[in-house]
């Protein structure tokens, strides 16, 4: 599903007159969203799951191409781990 079926989907379940506002309110949500894991917060949403930021460390890798030694630093990533209500519903 791309970002425009989605606003389609969220426009018609809210039952927004138009698509700009939906697609307004979309975009705000992701906008907080992602400055709540700028910041280094997470977000946890009772049935649904939690997005948080973690820390991936330091590691080497090879490069499968030429076998070389790679040095990747210590970054910071998103995960989101589904809650217990959305995963029932999706295995159904």
């Amino acid at each position: 599903m791309t970002k425009q079926e989605f606003i389609a989907l969220y426009q018609e379940k809210m039952e927004i007159t138009t698509k700009k506002e939906a697609e307004r309110l979309v975009n705000g949500f992701f906008s907080a969203l992602e400055e709540v894991l700028v910041k280094g917060d997470d977000l946890s949403v009772l049935g649904f799951g939690k997005f948080e930021t973690t820390t991936q460390s330091a590691r080497t890798c090879r490069n499968p191409k030429t076998g070389e030694e790679i040095k990747v630093p210590e970054k910071k990533v998103v995960k989101f781990r589904v809650g217990k209500g959305l995963a029932e519903k999706v295995a159904k």
